[in-house]
């Protein structure tokens, strides 16, 4: 079936991501604040690019967004020249940008106030989950709207799941963020104690990566960490943002998260020395330096 849909963001995410909907058949309208990749991803794709969210939702059964932050996101949904300005009753808004669980909520209500049906969807997987349309996805809203979409939105998802009502979504991508902060400092640590203490670290993770410790980060991090690339992947900067919203979120909720507030601040220290478009494995650095300058 093909649906009439639009897509708002074309990053290292939305890029690839509105590109699986095209080749899926589906009728597709872009809009990116950059027009020159807008203008790409037609010449790539084929359908067809607007000049502002609104003229992107026209008359589209399901929009989609994946931008930067909480006030991008209110911007295209709810803004001047936003979707919701041109979305009819009935249609459905699906946010794949990382939010707060507040903005997810906000924008829920003034979308149902005109009859659009709202599901916060972010995603796991990177720039390679996208690319390979193999990420996951964590869906906050309700199952009617969430079934509407689910073949849509398996044009890219290895792994695809409702969590409960609207904020859910982000709930659960805050607690992706939580075991990927712990996860890539306590690598960082080990490759950092491996060459510290006169290791072979590629021969120490070609071992252990075998055994309980393994995991995405060591089986896709490892080498280029050893190696002392990072110049790929998903930004420090970005990163922050995240854990900005998590550690906002725990405090509201209650939730003692010290790990993550450790680790927030080494990421800022990566930040201090340039690191802050690195990929997040980069928290080698923080530890080599202190090393180097002892």
């Amino acid at each position: 079936m093909t649906n009439k849909v639009a897509f708002i963001g074309l990053g290292v995410m939305g890029y690839p991501m509105a590109g699986y909907l095209a080749r899926a058949g589906h009728d597709i309208t872009v809009y990116n604040r950059s027009r020159d990749k807008a203008e790409k991803w037609v010449a790539e794709y084929g359908g067809r690019m607007a000049a502002t969210p609104a003229q992107a939702a026209v008359a589209a059964e399901v929009v989609f967004a994946c931008v930067g932050n909480d006030g991008d996101l209110r911007q295209v949904a709810a803004g001047d020249n936003g979707a919701f300005s041109a979305m009819a009753a009935g249609s459905t808004f699906v946010d794949h940008t990382t939010t707060s669980a507040e903005v997810a909520r906000e924008l829920a209500l003034a979308g149902g106030d005109k009859g659009i049906s709202y599901l916060d969807a972010p995603v796991s997987g990177g720039q390679a989950g996208a690319e390979n349309g193999a990420l996951s996805v964590m869906v906050g809203g309700e199952t009617e709207s969430f079934e509407k979409v689910r073949p849509l939105l398996n044009c890219y998802a290895k792994m695809l799941k409702r969590l409960g009502p609207v904020g859910y979504g982000q709930l659960a991508k805050m607690v992706n963020q939580i075991c990927i902060a712990g996860i890539l400092q306590g690598l960082s640590e080990a490759l950092h104690f491996a060459r510290a203490t006169g290791l072979d670290a590629n021969a120490v993770i070609e071992v252990i990566s075998k055994g309980a410790a393994q995991s995405w980060q060591m089986d896709n991090r490892a080498a280029t960490m050893i190696e002392g690339r990072f110049d790929f992947g998903f930004a420090v900067d970005w990163m922050r943002k995240d854990l900005g919203i998590v550690l906002d979120e725990g405090r509201r909720a209650g939730a003692h998260l010290p790990l993550t507030a450790l680790v927030d601040q080494f990421y800022g220290e990566v930040q201090s020395i340039g690191g802050g478009r690195w990929d997040t494995s980069s928290l080698l650095t923080v530890l080599e330096k202190i090393r180097n300058n002892n």
